[in-house]
């Protein structure tokens, strides 16, 4: 599908990477992984065309389409989002109105036997197929389960795009490039603004519907559940593995161990070499030796060991005041903004040295509890911060508090403190600084560095609560295993909201799932969450749960939990039953529409050209099509209401 050979870019005159070559296949799900400054990113730009290498081919054929997500992008701020997400649909527009004059050029001519007409009905025949294949007028479903799978409400479409944050607005992007239905998907980053369940609804989409798809991510798990092959760029060169990531991993290792062992015989060769020529150089029995010696050092081609992120370094936050035994209560807090209620009768204990997790849906108020937290907004109900709380906040907008005035290395060394001090380059560079990078003035960072800079600064304050917003967005998978490890070795008490499973994964012990108004309770990791209610995504897990507000170790008595199971299976067999209406429903249409498609093909035939029988039938059966999307539309909205209501 694309073919890259001996592809080779420098920037001044240093290379990036030189003579890559390697094919992207269809259905193949690339992991592009790499150091950061690798040139991840810039290989994503060669491929799409932004950039033009300084040597090398990328050849891809002509009817061959691309869909690029840079990590940031110029939006639109003139649409609702639905006109915005209908943008995709211009090629699809544009072939139904090329179609539909060939028709009526095909019912005015009546030269059914000449070349030309036959040209035209082949031409028809072609376009026509590929409107089909596109979805044909199908597409208002297709936007519509993309951009709620991606996270927007129905009453979202209509609102313009202008009064979303930006990343609500790379979603929108996002949506337009997969309703493009692209022959090769180049994602960078795309996670980045996803929540959990999103990610997962993009996860089984890329699975089941992309086509080629070439992804730069540091979400670990999502990676994994994604792609089945591998390539590294690494030492200026590109490392094919044929495997999912997990296994690239271990490959690598494996791989570089080898590396090492032959670069140890190598050197150890090369200085038995130089000690033999320094030995006998002026001895002129041994002057042939020593000559063969020196042409066989010139020959030596040194072997290069692969280079890898040195985050084995361990942060330890600075030492501070032990907190009462509970920095966080709320008994029945409610927050609501008009007749909007976020959520009512919160209530929730967090114990000291807990380190816990809010999760949930964009906008169901993990943010905003936080703020109660902090102080920030009001509230109803009684919350109350413990005795000697220190807590250090990290939000997206800490970014903007940073003097731009001062470098890189000037910002930490201003908070940090004891040994750390002496360690400020080993942080930078582990949080991607290192170098003459940290001598950058802060005014010149992008908002990611910027973030990434605030984070650093946060690690370092004397706090014994952490609240964490998103924390890893920014940072790649050794900045993330530094994060994490001094978080799991904090000994204060850490709120985290995220939505990275893997950064989640093995650090907390309780997590607060955030939906529907409700604050609900559940001891254990990310995935004991999901596993407790048989689950696979986040939604699912919002199905499964009845309860309203769950407190700490309140137990259900054994009627009431026999009473929570029958309701529930109750639930799950409307589900069941309406999405087998749907399902038929789709069946039905499918049918249609290639009964459709036939009879295009009969009217493409000059014999039945005229048969009215053809025609009346036509008819029918489009105006039949008509009513059956109606009704997968309200059935499928009657499906959507069960799932909320379960």
């Amino acid at each position: 599908m694309i073919s890259v050979e001996h592809l080779s870019v420098e920037f001044s005159a240093k290379p990036l990477f030189q003579d890559v070559s390697f094919v992207i296949n269809d259905r193949d799900r690339i992991a592009l992984v790499g150091k950061n400054g690798a040139g991840k990113s810039t290989m994503l730009k060669i491929l799409c065309g932004q950039q033009q290498p300084t040597g090398g081919t990328v050849a891809i054929p002509n009817d061959t389409t691309i869909g690029y997500l840079p990590q940031v992008m110029k939006l639109a701020d003139d649409t609702t989002v639905a006109e915005e997400a209908r943008k995709a649909f211009v090629q699809t527009t544009r072939m139904k109105e090329r179609i539909e004059r060939m028709q009526q050029e095909m019912a005015s001519r009546t030269d059914y036997e000449s070349e030309a007409y036959a040209q035209l009905v082949e031409k028809f025949t072609l376009e026509h197929d590929r409107y089909l294949m596109l979805g044909g007028d199908n597409y208002e479903a297709a936007l519509e389960r993309t951009l709620v799978g991606l996270g927007f409400s129905r009453t979202d479409f209509d609102r313009p795009t202008r009064e979303f944050s930006g990343g609500w607005r790379m979603r929108i992007e996002l949506a337009k490039i997969l309703l493009q239905q692209p022959d090769v998907l180049l994602l960078d980053e795309p996670t980045n603004h996803l929540d959990i369940e999103s990610i997962q609804w993009l996860e089984q989409f890329l699975a089941q519907s992309a086509k080629a798809v070439v992804l730069v991510s540091h979400d670990r798990a999502f990676i994994n559940n994604v792609t089945n092959r591998t390539l590294e760029i690494t030492c200026g060169h590109v490392e094919d593995y044929r495997v999912k990531y997990d296994q690239y991993v271990t490959l690598r290792a494996e791989r570089r161990e080898q590396q090492l062992r032959a670069y140890e015989n190598q050197q150890k060769e090369i200085a038995d070499i130089k000690d033999f020529i320094e030995r006998f150089r002026y001895k002129p029995t041994k002057a042939v030796q020593v000559q063969s010696r020196i042409k066989q050092l010139a020959k030596i081609v040194p072997i290069e060991v692969d280079e890898v992120d040195n985050s084995a370094m361990h942060l330890k936050f600075p030492p501070c005041l032990r907190s009462g035994d509970f920095p966080v209560i709320c008994e029945q807090v409610g927050k609501a903004y008009g007749e909007h209620t976020v959520f009512d009768g919160v209530d929730l204990t967090i114990r000291r040295g807990e380190k816990v997790a809010f999760v949930g849906k964009n906008g169901e108020g993990k943010s905003t509890l936080v703020k109660c937290i902090m102080g920030e907004i009001p509230f109803t109900g009684d919350l109350k911060v413990g005795h000697n709380v220190q807590i250090g906040y990290f939000a997206q907008n800490q970014a903007q508090l940073l003097d731009e005035e001062l470098t890189i290395y000037d910002t930490i060394d201003r908070v940090a403190t004891g040994d750390m001090r002496l360690r400020i380059n080993d942080l930078l560079g582990a949080f991607m600084f290192g170098g003459e990078t940290s001598e950058k003035k802060v005014k010149v960072l992008s908002g990611g560095e910027r973030s990434r800079l605030a984070m650093i600064r946060l690690l370092l304050e004397p706090v014994n609560l952490l609240i964490l917003d998103e924390p890893t967005n920014h940072l790649d998978m050794p900045s993330k295993d530094v994060l994490k490890e001094a978080i799991r070795a904090f000994d204060g008490t850490a709120i985290i909201v995220s939505h990275d499973r893997e950064f989640l994964d093995g650090l907390v012990t309780k997590v607060y799932e955030f939906g529907q108004g409700r604050v609900r309770e559940h001891i254990g990791g990310i995935y004991d969450y999901l596993r407790a209610h048989n689950a696979d995504s986040i939604h699912e897990a919002l199905a499964a749960q009845q309860q309203p507000t769950v407190q700490a170790e309140v137990k259900q008595e054994p009627s009431e939990q026999k009473l929570s199971y029958l309701e529930r299976k109750e639930q799950q067999k409307k589900v069941k039953k309406a999405q087998r209406a749907v399902d038929d429903c789709e069946r039905e249409i499918a049918r249609m529409e290639a009964r459709l498609k036939e009879l295009d093909e009969l009217f493409m035939q000059p014999e039945h050209a005229a048969n009215m029988e053809l025609v009346t039938e036509y008819t029918s059966t489009r105006q039949a099509l008509d009513k059956a999307n109606e009704q997968w539309m309200e059935l499928s909205e009657a499906l959507e209401q069960l799932n909320s209501e379960a």
